[in-house]
């Protein structure tokens, strides 16, 4: 089924591809919550929370990244990191991306917490 949210998630997806990162996990499932994406840039392990709007009627898509949803992903990212038993450098971006009249704009957000 398509969803608005699933179309930000492939376009965030390409939008990253596209400045060199290697995806590694889309839709990420944990016992504590679900990543959008996991990706690889130059070395660091990048959690990438995706918010996807088609109007700023309810605000701009990164004021839904409040400090709960913060925190629940860090949760999601230690249960991947426990998973991988190795060290790694990590960073976690928010994409936001706005869909109007047929077309997207994308907004990154790197070191966004």
């Amino acid at each position: 089924m398509k969803t608005l949210g699933n179309d930000g998630e492939i376009a965030a997806a390409t939008f990253l591809r596209g400045k060199g990162y290697c995806i590694l996990h889309r839709n990420y499932r944990t016992p504590v919550g679900e990543a959008d994406i996991i990706a690889e840039d130059k070395g660091i392990t990048v959690f990438v929370e995706v918010k996807t709007r088609s109007s700023e009627a309810f605000g701009s898509p990164f004021e839904a990244v409040d400090r709960r949803k913060q925190e629940k992903l860090k949760r999601i990212a230690l249960y991947y990191l426990k998973g991988r038993k190795e060290e790694l450098p990590v960073r976690f971006d928010v994409i936001s991306i706005m869909f109007k009249d047929g077309r997207h704009e994308v907004t990154h957000i790197k070191e966004a917490f």
